[in-house]
């Protein structure tokens, strides 16, 4: 290969390699620090930007290592590597793409020979120059090694264990990870598009593959037109994918409004204390049946009270997890629920009324506590006692979508010890570069906030008792924090 040859990156591919954020690459870019090129960077000067980054020691590179030692190991073909098809179509598209080069390199060698000829037949002494001046230009092409090979190597062999899929017209990415479906992979991300079933058979989950092929790894009872087959329509739910690079059209989720309200009955998984104060309620709902919500959204919980009095106990409360695992859904459900709609719910919880194994019904998603998409503002989130719940949702679907280049989270409890978390909210401010996390008394937090500087350019999240965080948005508000970057959720 010609030395000084490009090895051009996409923004997303770059990031997966490293195990850096998209966000913090295209921070780089803002800054100056990092060259672009129509969305595509240099392998040589990302790795002269990030010195510090070992390829060997990247969460990438210990991924294909452990794919590459245990390849045999049957656990692993099946839930880790791609299909063997798959494997195929990406090993060959790479073969075409090699092929082509050695193409356009074959060419560019005829061309240096035809001029290398000539310059031979010229008798000036200059001709005998420049001839020796393309001979040794030709001899360090060939022995000089390439800047950013090994980065671009890494990520061919990457390309081939994982695809990468680009989502119209939204522009959004992710990465399917083995034989697992697009559906699956697209959650995983963060990204909301439409499904029902989830199992192949209502086809909410359309999609329209632009460019790439997708291959069905699950059954499906979903029949589609004539015209769906002629437009080249696949169900997200049961295909996975099968070349390196696909496109694909889909209908995605942009506000609350886009989510329908949904009905379903799902089973207590577990019951688990986090505090004294504070049951954590593990809900899962049934494979033919996953709830849609936005992070940051309440649903409504009911349960028949049995033997007690006959009657129906509802309760409305903010899911606490992520949708990028829509069938697992957690709930923080806080003793004597200072909302009485929501009281007798808390105390069915926390009187051992409900059992592992009981059914719940699920009933929603409500709210408009959400992010919003389309800002690139740092997020501050604010969190007061049992308001974490809507928060932490909201902080899992942020780091899975890479929506911010510095994250804050405040946590307040009017308790000692009222952070019922906070080993979690510790590990977030460890493992992500941008990420801080600052428990307080709740008397602390207006203080603190007033302190804060950054919170005039950011997106300010409030959660909490509607008595203490609704103050504290008027004092933002009056501290010249704008009226559409304060965010609140009154519990």
């Amino acid at each position: 290969m010609l030395a000084g040859m490009s090895q051009w990156l996409t923004l997303s591919r770059a990031a997966h390699l490293l195990g850096i954020s998209r966000v913090a690459l295209q921070k780089r870019i803002r800054d100056g620090e990092l060259p672009s090129f129509d969305g595509m960077v240099d392998a040589a000067d990302l790795l002269r930007s990030w010195p510090q980054l070992d390829l060997e020691d990247s969460g990438s590179f210990e991924k294909t290592r452990a794919i590459r030692e245990d390849a045999f190991a049957r656990r692993l073909r099946e839930r880790v590597l791609p299909s063997q098809e798959a494997l195929a179509q990406r090993l060959f598209t790479q073969g075409q793409e090699l092929a082509e080069l050695q193409r356009t390199l074959t060419r560019y060698h005829a061309l240096f020979e035809a001029l290398r000829a000539r310059l031979d037949a010229a008798p000036a002494p200059a001709m005998e120059d420049l001839a020796r001046l393309l001979d040794e230009g030709l001899a360090r092409a060939i022995s000089e090694p390439v800047a950013g090979a090994d980065a671009a190597a890494l990520d061919a062999m990457l390309r081939v264990m994982s695809a990468h899929v680009t989502v119209k017209p939204s522009g959004r990415e992710f990465f399917v990870e083995g034989s697992e479906t697009l559906l699956k992979a697209a959650l995983r991300a963060g990204l909301s598009p439409n499904y029902g079933c989830g199992n192949g058979n209502c086809g909410l989950c359309k999609a329209r593959v632009v460019s790439g092929e997708a291959r069905t790894v699950a059954p499906s009872d979903y029949l589609f037109s004539e015209a769906e087959k002629a437009q080249n329509h696949v169900l997200m739910c049961t295909c996975t994918a099968l070349s390196s690079d696909l496109v694909l059209e889909v209908l995605e989720a942009d506000a609350p409004e886009d989510i329908p309200e949904q009905r379903i009955v799902a089973k207590v998984r577990r019951i688990d204390a986090l505090s004294a104060d504070v049951m954590r309620v593990h809900l899962q709902t049934p494979r033919s049946s996953r709830l849609r919500f936005l992070a940051g959204q309440r649903v409504t919980l009911g349960i028949r009270a049995g033997v007690r009095d006959g009657s129906d106990v509802h309760g409305e409360f903010p899911v606490a997890s992520c949708p990028c695992d829509d069938r697992n859904l957690i709930f923080h459900i806080s003793r004597g629920d200072r909302r009485a709609a929501s009281a007798d719910f808390s105390r069915c919880v926390f009187d051992d009324w409900i059992k592992v194994g009981d059914d719940v019904s699920v009933w929603g998603p409500w709210g408009s506590f959400v992010l919003e998409k389309a800002s690139v503002r740092p997020l501050v989130f604010v969190a007061v006692d049992d308001g974490f719940a809507p928060v932490n949702s909201l902080i899992e679907h942020a780091i899975a979508v890479d929506a911010a280049e510095a994250i804050t989270l405040y946590w307040a409890s009017a308790q000692p010890g009222g952070q019922y978390l906070p080993n979690q909210c510790r590990a977030w401010a460890e493992a992500l570069d941008e990420f801080s996390y600052r428990p307080l008394a709740t008397d602390e937090l207006p203080a603190a906030l007033a302190a804060d500087p950054a919170l005039a350019y950011s997106e300010v999240y409030l959660a909490g008792a509607a008595a203490v965080v609704e103050p504290l948005a008027a004092a933002l508000l009056a501290a010249g924090v704008p009226a559409a970057q304060i965010h609140v959720e009154g519990l």
